[in-house]
C-alpha cells in the first residue's frame, strides 16, 4: 500500500503544474488508462476469441438440436469442440480479471485513514471540490446542487452517455453478425435474451461508482470508458 500509494503522489506531483489541486484525481485517471494499456494485448486476444467463438455459433445450435435431450452428452461435445477449434470459452474474462487487484488497491488506498502507520495524505486531494476519500453519501450531505454533488452528478452523465454507446454499438455488432444466426436463419437459442440484457450492464457501473470513494469511481469511469471504445473498435 506504501509504495502504490507513493506511486499515485509522484504521479500527482507530476500532473500538478496542469491539474492544480485536481492533480490526484487526474493521477488516478493516469494510473487507469496504463493499466488498460497493459492489458491491452490480452483484450485483442480476447476480441480474436470472441469472433472465433462467435463464429462457432451455427455448429454449436446443431449440437444443441443433436444433443438437446442429453445434457451431459452436449457438454461434452461443446468442449470438444472448443479444443479441435482451439477457442477457449473464457479467454475473454482474462482482461477483467487482471483489472480487479488494481480497483481494490485504490478503493483500499482511499479507504483508509493511514498507511505505514501514518496518517494518509492522499485523502486530502480532490476532485475540483469533491474529496477523492468520499463517497456518494457523503457529497449529499452537502446537497445535490453543492460542488462535490455536482462532481458525481458529472460522473453519472459519463456513465450513462458511455452505457448508452455501449447498447447503441452493442444492438449494432449483433444487426451486422451472420455468424449469430443459426440454420434456417433463425436466432441461436438463449442468444435473443443475451442481446437484450448485456447491454444494460454498463448501467450497473452507476451503482457502483455511487458506493465507492471518489478515487475507486474515477477509476471505474475511465476503465469503462476505456472498455466501450476499445470494445467499438475491435469489434466492428
Amino acid at each position: 500500500m506504501s509504495v502504490f500509494a507513493n506511486l499515485v503522489e509522484h504521479l500527482a506531483d507530476l500532473l500538478q503544474p496542469l491539474f492544480g489541486a485536481s492533480a490526484a484525481a487526474a493521477a488516478i485517471v493516469l494510473f487507469t488508462a496504463l493499466v488498460r494499456l497493459l492489458v491491452h494485448p490480452l483484450s485483442r486476444a480476447a476480441a480474436r476469441g470472441q469472433k472465433a467463438r462467435t463464429a462457432l455459433q451455427p455448429k454449436i445450435a446443431e449440437l444443441r438440436k443433436k444433443h438437446g435431450k442429453n445434457p451431459e452428452k452436449l457438454q461434452k461435445a461443446v468442449l470438444e469442440l472448443h479444443a479441435e477449434e482451439k477457442v477457449s470459452p473464457l479467454a475473454g474474462c482474462l482482461p477483467g480479471m487482471l483489472q480487479i487487484p488494481a480497483f481494490f488497491l485504490l478503493y483500499h488506498l482511499f479507504s483508509s485513514d493511514t498507511i505505514g502507520g501514518e496518517p494518509n495524505g492522499l485523502l486530502g486531494h480532490q476532485l475540483l471540490a469533491a474529496p477523492l476519500g468520499e463517497r456518494w453519501a457523503d457529497a449529499l450531505q452537502g446537497g445535490v446542487l453543492s460542488g462535490a454533488g455536482l462532481v458525481y452528478a458529472g460522473l453519472f452523465v459519463v456513465v450513462a452517455c458511455v452505457a448508452a454507446f455501449s447498447y447503441r454499438t452493442g444492438k449494432r455488432m449483433m444487426a451486422a453478425n451472420p455468424a449469430a444466426q443459426a440454420a434456417g436463419g433463425e436466432q441461436l437459442p438463449g442468444l435473443g435474451a443475451v442481446t437484450k440484457v448485456m447491454p444494460f450492464m454498463s448501467f450497473f457501473t452507476l451503482v457502483t461508482v455511487a458506493v465507492v470513494p471518489l478515487a475507486a469511481a474515477l477509476y471505474v469511469v475511465t476503465s469503462t470508458t476505456w472498455s466501450a471504445v476499445e470494445r467499438a473498435v475491435l469489434y466492428r
